[in-house]
């Protein structure tokens, strides 16, 4: 089954899940997401496999997020399209297993989510 993480390196939560998933020896995929945004299409697949909203996997105390987006209520469909044009504002890391995903931001829930 592919595993794929969607990785910062200057976050400590994402760099602890990396090596978690190198410890483990598994075989997985690193998708540096600020580099190669998700398009709004890989958002919405993303989003069924958190079993997630949208609102779920925004960084709102980030300050682009603070400056530019917090006065006003979106849409579904607007806040993708904002995620995947400021990819920073995406929850990291974020760990995908075939069908499902994890914001693993938890270590003891990445191992569960790994062995299940």
């Amino acid at each position: 089954m592919k595993i794929v993480i969607l990785h910062n390196n200057r976050c400590g939560k994402s760099r602890a899940a990396l090596q978690l998933l190198e410890s483990k020896g598994l075989d997985f995929e690193t998708r540096l997401y600020l580099e190669n945004p998700l398009s709004e299409t890989e958002i919405k697949e993303l989003l069924e496999k958190l079993d997630v909203s949208v609102n779920d996997i925004i960084r709102k105390n980030e300050e682009i997020w603070r400056e530019f987006f917090s006065d006003t209520t979106y849409s579904h469909q607007d806040l993708i399209t904002i995620l995947s044009n400021h990819p920073k504002l995406l929850q990291r890391p974020i760990v995908i297993k075939g069908n499902k995903a994890i914001v693993a931001r938890d270590l003891e829930k990445l191992e569960q989510f790994l062995s299940a």
